[in-house]
C-alpha cells in the first residue's frame, strides 16, 4: 500500500455532514490527523459529560458515551477515492466499508462525498498541524491483540488504545444496554481511549482538548519533558510504559503498520 500523498497529510477538522435526507451536523468535534500511512479519527457529540471517571458516570451518561466514535487503522487513496481501514473502533466492529470521493476545494478544504452520494463532508484543515506529520503503530506488550497508535502532526497528537477486552461484534455500543443495568462493567465497556490534543512542541506538558474517556479532557497525555521531536520518541521506555489510561502490564511496544 502506497503512501497518503502530502496534500492529505495533517489534522482535519470536520466543518459540516449533510446527509441527503436533508438531516446535518456541524456540532460534534470531529478530528481527523492523517500521517503517511496511518491515521485516526475520533468523533465527540456536542453535549459534554462532567470529567468523571467511567464508573461514577450515571446510566444516562454511559448512554451518551455510546454515541461517540472513533477509530483508527491504515489509510488508501486511488485517485479521488479515499478508503479507511479501521484496524482499532471505538463502536463494535460491523464490516462496514469506510470510503468515500475526495475532492480539495482549496489546499486547505477537502470535501468528502459517499460514493452513492448518501452524504457529504466539508472538512478544514487545522494550521497547526503542518509539519513534522509522524505516527508509530502499537501492540500490548502483553497481549499483542491489543493495538494502539500514537500519531503526530505538526502542534497536534492523537493517542488510541483498544479496549483491554474486546467488544462482540455488532452495529452499535447501544446494543450492550439491552442488557439489565447491573451487568454493564462500564470500565470494560467504555475502556477505548481515543485522546487529541497539543504538545506545543514539549514546552507544556501534552494537554488533551477531547478523549472518549470524559475524566481526560483538560488532562496531560505526556509531561513537557517528553519532545514531541525526538527521532527516538517511539523508542522511548518511559512513554511506552506511561501511554494512556488503561496501560498495558507491561506497556506498549513498537508494531509494523497493520
Amino acid at each position: 500500500m502506497h503512501q497518503v500523498a502530502q496534500c492529505y497529510l495533517g489534522v482535519w477538522k470536520r466543518r459540516l455532514i449533510q446527509y441527503r435526507s436533508g438531516r446535518s451536523d456541524s456540532e460534534t468535534a470531529v478530528y481527523w490527523l492523517q500521517t503517511p500511512r496511518l491515521f485516526a479519527d475520533l468523533r465527540i457529540p456536542s453535549n459534554p459529560l462532567p470529567g468523571l471517571a467511567l464508573e461514577e458516570l450515571s446510566h444516562s451518561q454511559h448512554l451518551a458515551l455510546c454515541e461517540q466514535k472513533g477509530f483508527a487503522g491504515v489509510t488508501q487513496i486511488d485517485a479521488d477515492i479515499c478508503q479507511w481501514h479501521r484496524k482499532m473502533d471505538y463502536q463494535p466492529v460491523s464490516g462496514a466499508e469506510d470510503i468515500g470521493r475526495m475532492h480539495f476545494e482549496t489546499s486547505e478544504c477537502l470535501i468528502e462525498t459517499a460514493l452513492d452520494e448518501s452524504y457529504y463532508e466539508i472538512w478544514e484543515r487545522l494550521p497547526d498541524s503542518l509539519g513534522a506529520c509522524r505516527g508509530q503503530w502499537l501492540q500490548a506488550t502483553d497481549d499483542p491483540s491489543r493495538q494502539g497508535c500514537l500519531l503526530l502532526a505538526g502542534d497536534y497528537f492523537l493517542f488510541a488504545a483498544s479496549r483491554p477486552t474486546p467488544l462482540t461484534p455488532g452495529t452499535h455500543l447501544r446494543e450492550n444496554f439491552s442488557q439489565p443495568e447491573s451487568s454493564i462493567n462500564p470500565a470494560s465497556l467504555f475502556a477505548c481511549e481515543l485522546s487529541f490534543g497539543r504538545h506545543h512542541a514539549g514546552e507544556t506538558p501534552w494537554k488533551i482538548e477531547c478523549s472518549t474517556l470524559p475524566v481526560k479532557t483538560g488532562q496531560c497525555l505526556l509531561p513537557s519533558s517528553v519532545d514531541p521531536f525526538a527521532p527516538d520518541i517511539f523508542a522511548n521506555e518511559a512513554v511506552m510504559s506511561s501511554l494512556g489510561t488503561f496501560i498495558p502490564a507491561g506497556g506498549w511496544r513498537c508494531a509494523p503498520d497493520p
